[in-house]
Order: C-alpha cells, then structure tokens, then sequence
C-alpha cells in the first residue's frame, strides 16, 4: 500500500512538472516570429521524438517482439503524436497563446475519458468528474477571458480555427496518451513505449521540418528556440509523461496537465505582455483547485482509484 501510494505520487509530480515545462511552449515560440507553427510543432515534438528513441534504443530493441504483436497500438500513438503538434502550434498562431493551449489541454481530459470509456470500458468515478468539470470550468474561463480582450471581428474566424484545431490538438494528445499506457500495460516499458512511440511520431514529422523548417536556420535566435522546444519541453517533459503513465491512468495524467494552460497564461503575460483580466485569473485558480481535488487522496480510502 505505502509503495503503490509513493509510485503514485511520483507519477503525480512527474506530471506537474512536465505541465510546467509544456506551458513555456506558446511563450517560447514567440521568440521566433518568423518561424512557421507548422516548423515549430516539426523541430519541438520531432526532434524531441527522435532523441527519445535514441535513449531508449536498447530498450525498443529488447522489446521488438511485443512492438510487432501491437504494432497497430503503437502505429496509432505514433500518427496521434504526428498530428498533435502540428495541431496545437497551428492554433496558438491563430487564436493566441492562452486560447490554443487552453482548448487543446483543457479538451484532453475529457476526450481522454470518452476514449477510456468507448474502447476500454472503464467508468470514471464521481470525484474525478467533479474535479475535471472544475478544471473545465476553468479552461472555458480563461478562454472567455482571453478572447475578449484580444479577438476582433476580423480575427473571429481566425479563432474559430485555432479552436477547431485546439479540439484536433485535445483528441491527438489524449490519444497518444492512451496508446503509450496500453504499451506499458502489454508488457513494454515505460521508456521503450514512449521511445517508440515518440520516435516513429518524429519520423513521420520530418517531412515537414524539410518543407517548412529553413527559417530555423536563419539565424541563432531561431535556432535557439527550435533547440530549447526539442529538448527541454518535449524530450524532457515526455520523458517525465512517460513515466508517469506507467504509474497513474491516462485519464488522470492528462487532468493534471490542466496546469499547462495557466503556466501558459501567466508567462504569457509576465513575459510576452499579454493582459489577462480577473475572469482569467479566477480561471487559473480553478484549475489549482481541480488539480487539488483529483490529486490529493482521501485518508479513509488510501489512493483514489481515478476509473472504477
């Protein structure tokens, strides 16, 4: 009981930390203006994929067998991993940094819990609904928020799109999340599944850092922003996913990483200027408290079981 307790709050801040390191991406990518969403969401999740493969080659080698007994488990992480990327930078571009990250990490919990319940059959429990409406609420706060004080009628279209991308970039992310588990839980590990997973996604994304990524090479600045998205958000966030997958549902971890959005939104406007009205702000604080809700067991039950 002690141990499952501990692993499950190792996974726990392994999640919350990854969360931190996914919310200095829109931020980060507004250091390379000249740079297109497309490039950006190729080097970060492509490059970053590679070098997850690249660690974890002995153990993808070692587990080859079972990759080829699941090989249409891992095939559909791996597309999920292409396409999300592509998605999420696509539509911070078009509705601002607050409003891309929040419909794609907001929309992922529940999405998530759609495709656990349609494919696996599990039922969530009451408190985890609870607390995934609070962060819900949350994220459609914070959205309401940014957008009046940024959206215009002739950026209404554009926003429209970056949410319809957000919503694309929720389903990928959620995805993803629940092949990698189901690897694991087929007998692979936790770094050969994300290895694999994130390395074949890589390559998939490469087409499209040959096609769009020559800005990159413009000039250091770029060069250093597609450098930090590949290895600190991506490679070592990811690395922190993963291993957390292999200790809390995927239901839960994406929940958790309703954080990102308001890390997102505070760098946003401590760092590119941004203003967020105290709508946002009451937003952010319900994400802190649906993060509190799901995260802290309840003493009369021991951990709380996120499906049941």
């Amino acid at each position: 009981m002690i141990v499952a307790r501990r692993e499950r709050l190792l996974g726990i801040l392994a999640v919350l930390f990854a969360s931190v390191l996914w919310g200095s991406t829109g931020t980060a990518a507004t250091f390379a203006p000249d740079v297109s969403p497309l490039a950006i969401g190729a080097v970060a999740m492509g490059l970053g994929g590679l070098l997850q493969a690249l660690i974890s080659a002995k153990s993808i080698i070692a587990s080859r067998h079972r990759f080829l007994q699941n090989w249409r488990m891992l095939l559909t992480g791996a597309l999920a991993v292409g396409i999300y990327p592509l998605a999420f930078y696509a539509s911070m571009h078009l509705a601002g940094v607050t409003v891309g990250t929040v419909i794609s990490i907001g929309s992922a919990p529940l999405l998530s819990a759609l495709i656990e319940f349609s494919l696996d059959g599990q039922r969530l429990s009451r408190r985890w609904m609870t607390g995934a409406a609070i962060g819900v609420a949350g994220m459609v706060l914070l959205c309401v928020a940014e957008s009046a004080g940024h959206a215009t009628r002739d950026q209404s279209s554009g926003v429209i799109a970056g949410i319809g991308l957000g919503l694309i970039a929720g389903l990928t992310y959620a995805l993803y999340s629940w092949a990698a588990r189901h690897l694991m839980q087929r007998g692979i590990g936790s770094r050969a599944a994300m290895g694999a997973t994130f390395g074949l996604g890589g390559v998939f994304l490469m087409p499209v850092l040959f096609a769009t990524g020559a800005p990159l090479l413009a000039s250091w600045n770029n060069a250093a922003v597609g450098a930090y998205m590949a290895l600190i958000p991506m490679f070592v966030g990811y690395v922190c996913f993963g291993y957390a997958l292999a200790r809390i549902p995927a239901s839960m971890a994406t929940t958790i990483t309703l954080l990102e959005p308001a890390v997102a939104a505070v760098l946003a406007v401590l760092i590119v200027g941004e203003r967020l009205p105290a709508l946002g702000w009451t937003g952010i604080g319900l994400v802190v408290l649906c993060l509190i809700f799901i995260t802290v067991p309840l003493k009369r039950r021991g951990p709380l079981p996120v499906s049941a």
